[in-house]
């Protein structure tokens, strides 16, 4: 396999340039704020008691982003309690949950040692809550100073894990279709496919090209942040910016063909996505009930069942000039930060666990093997997520990875107000100008509110 230092070098360009961090995603969870607010309370006070009866020093509570690789993680603490003592508890925030949940637990006594930001914009929430990593064995590392995210000289947080996505497809129905990748360069070729095969779906005994796209708070995230991200992403490049307090819609036009194709080709109706899940788009697109899923390399544990020669994956085209160059969108939302407020015991034991995580045999193994990591520590293994192959070879062909420009999205209300837009647009409810309305105006007021 191709290694993954050619991601890390695209990103950490992109990332110099200003234009890179932070998406939204998780997997589908059930979860409820709530339920999660109640498992952070229990296991903040298990951990309370496991460090009470322990001869370490200190204790390691660790908020989680990421719902998809709750089971690894939960293991990978277990593993480090055996082998040294130290407690280390493992709780996760339902998906989409947990900037809500962060904020209830950070007010409590035993409150996280170790949380995560998607990047810039969310860092300057936490800031304040950081601990500076700059003389910090995680820091050294690092294999490029640009996965690092600084408040002056102060190194606040730390990015984890290098991600990617697009369009995965099921290439035995694509091929059954009479299409191979090769047919696909473009938006008009995307359409044109995805169009055939809806027009055949009994034939080709799917119910639809793309996977449901479900506007559920466990899918949602999939529109508002990550397809939102290339209109976003495309009006950056042409300006020459990585930010702005005001964005212009230059690639609306584009964002609603893509939105179009997607919820026209589908495998239901556009009235039934309010309360389509992501746990439904799974089950279509590995029942082999669609072609088309968008979704990332940390989506390969709950599509893997379809066979690793199987998966394919495609850019996300919009009809962009000069999108037959464009490869996957590849960046990272996950930094960790280190909660500075917690006991200089829990602060190392909190570091100590981080460095073995990216150093050992144990916890590599497991961020590559287990959770499908590409991580930017200089002891990473290569991961066996074939999905992570299929971005590299894009990297490999000279194709130009999409930055990830989420993080400059003013806020997750921003968001909310996007895909409340593009639902009622697909229900038929609202019109177009809604969903540029909430994407333009209600960017900037929500910039102004978060910047003062």
């Amino acid at each position: 396999m191709k290694t993954k230092k050619t991601l890390s070098l695209t990103l950490a360009a992109a990332m110099t340039a200003g234009l890179l961090v932070g998406c939204g995603g998780g997997a589908a969870s059930s979860s409820s704020t709530a339920a999660a607010s109640s498992e952070a309370t229990a296991s903040s006070e298990a951990a309370s008691s496991a460090a009470a009866t322990s001869t370490a020093a200190g204790k390691v509570y660790y908020l989680n982003f990421k719902p998809e690789q709750d089971e690894a993680w939960q293991n990978l603490a277990k593993k480090y309690t055996e082998e040294t003592g130290v407690p280390v508890t493992v709780v996760t925030a339902a998906s989409g949950q947990y900037e809500t949940t962060l904020m209830s637990e950070m007010a409590k006594s035993d409150a996280p040692t170790l949380f995560q930001v998607n990047g810039p914009v969310g860092l300057a929430n936490w800031k304040d809550y950081c601990y500076d990593l700059s003389g910090s064995k995680l820091y050294g590392e690092l294999t490029s100073d640009s996965f690092a995210l600084k408040d002056g000289d102060a190194v606040t947080s730390i990015a984890y894990v290098i991600e990617t996505y697009g369009i995965i497809y099921n290439k035995e129905l694509l091929s059954a279709a009479g299409y191979t990748q090769d047919d696909i360069k473009g938006f008009d070729d995307l359409k044109k496919v995805a169009d055939d095969i809806q027009a055949r779906k009994a034939e080709l005994g799917v119910d639809g090209a793309f996977t449901s796209a479900g506007m559920d708070g466990s899918s949602d995230w999939r529109f508002k942040t990550h397809l939102a991200n290339l209109p976003i992403y495309y009006e950056y490049k042409a300006d020459g910016i990585g930010s702005t307090d005001a964005i212009k819609g230059t690639y609306l036009d584009n964002y609603k063909q893509i939105w179009d194709l997607y919820i026209t080709d589908s495998t239901c109706d556009p009235t039934l996505l309010a309360s389509k899940t992501g746990n439904d788009a799974v089950a279509e697109f590995v029942g082999k009930k669609a072609v088309f899923y968008q979704n990332g390399t940390w989506a390969y544990n709950d599509v893997k069942d379809l066979g690793d020669d199987n998966l394919g994956m495609l850019p996300i085209y919009i009809g962009a000039e000069g999108e037959e160059n464009q490869g996957l969108c590849t960046g990272s939302e996950n930094f960790w930060c280190v909660n500075n407020t917690s006991s200089d015991e829990d602060i190392q034991a909190t570091l100590d666990f981080l460095y073995w995580c990216v150093t050992s045999e144990a916890g590599t193994s497991a961020m590559a093997d287990k959770m499908g990591f590409v991580i930017p520590f200089k002891k990473a293994k290569d991961s066996t997520n074939p999905l992570i192959g299929i971005a590299n070879d894009y990297v490999a062909e000279g194709k130009t990875s999409v930055d990830w420009c989420f993080s400059t999205m003013p806020s997750e209300e921003w968001k909310n107000g996007v895909g409340s837009a593009l639902t009622a647009y697909a229900a038929g409810t609202g019109d177009w100008n809604g969903v540029v309305t909430a994407f333009v105006d209600g960017w900037a007021k929500e910039y102004k509110l978060a910047n003062g």
